[in-house]
């Protein structure tokens, strides 16, 4: 990643508190174009409240987000997600009974022309937006390697297909910057394998950032531009992967000291 490379993402002295417990305290950090940032911890360490705050979930006590130089903190999830910021979730959140197209379409509601005139008299601006929306489902349908499974219902894929649908949904819609979180959990092998192979393609060929939670050592180091570590909610070490693995907090942080 060259060191001029644009700024998306920069979060300053984020903290967030529940009553009386201090969740994340004053991590900052940037996100650059077409960047991997993973940001790694023990259990309990903040990194998803972290997530919950940028993707606009939480509401944080303190610290500003911005998201191409726009201030984002405390906006909806769906404002920010217009804006170009997607995530997807530890726990798969598809829509269950519906097809795996019918997930890729209604990803894109907010692309369609649904006026209630347009769509009454199925008016010529509309039907070219429905057609646009199955070409995209389309592709994503094939670049994801999920064509066969389109007309099945997204409950009934397997857990590493479901994954993948969760991805292609988010990317259907043309992000600027993808979060992850946890996208390994629950993947063999094998498909963690293909997952960075997906994340790599991803960022260099849609040019999108991927901000990265993820327990899986093998696949951060793999993968990832730059590194932070959170222990208590607090950071300890922002670098390289190299260099993040040599720190002698980062060891004592998930290994613990005698």
């Amino acid at each position: 990643m060259s060191q001029s490379a644009k700024t998306l993402l920069e979060v300053s002295n984020l903290t967030m508190r529940f009553g009386g417990l201090l969740a994340v305290d004053g991590v900052s950090f940037e996100l650059h174009d077409k960047e991997v940032f993973a940001i790694i911890g023990p259990n309990g360490a903040g990194k998803t409240t972290v997530f919950n705050c940028i993707g606009g979930f939480y509401r944080p006590t303190g610290g500003s987000i911005r998201l191409d130089g726009e201030s984002i903190e405390g906006k909806a999830s769906h404002v920010v997600a217009r804006k170009g910021l997607v995530r997807t979730f530890q726990n798969v959140r598809l829509f269950k009974q519906l097809t795996v197209l019918e997930n890729l379409l209604v990803a894109q509601h907010s692309l369609i022309n649904t006026s209630l005139f347009s769509g009454l008299f199925k008016s010529r601006a509309y039907r070219q937006s429905e057609e646009q929306a199955q070409a995209r489902a389309a592709h994503w349908l094939d670049l994801l390697h999920l064509r066969e499974f389109a007309n099945r219902e997204a409950g009934n894929l397997a857990y590493g297909l479901q994954r993948r649908l969760e991805i292609a949904r988010c990317m259907i819609t043309d992000p600027r910057v993808l979060m992850l979180d946890e996208p390994a959990a629950g993947l063999n092998p094998q498909e963690k394998r293909d997952l960075q192979v997906l994340i790599d393609l991803l960022r260099r060929d849609y040019n999108v950032a991927v901000l990265l939670i993820e327990h899986d050592m093998s696949l951060v180091m793999g993968i990832s531009d730059r590194v932070l570590v959170m222990e208590h909610g607090c950071p300890i070490v922002t670098g390289l992967p190299a260099e993040v693995q040599r720190d002698p907090r980062v060891i004592k942080a998930y290994l613990g000291e005698e």
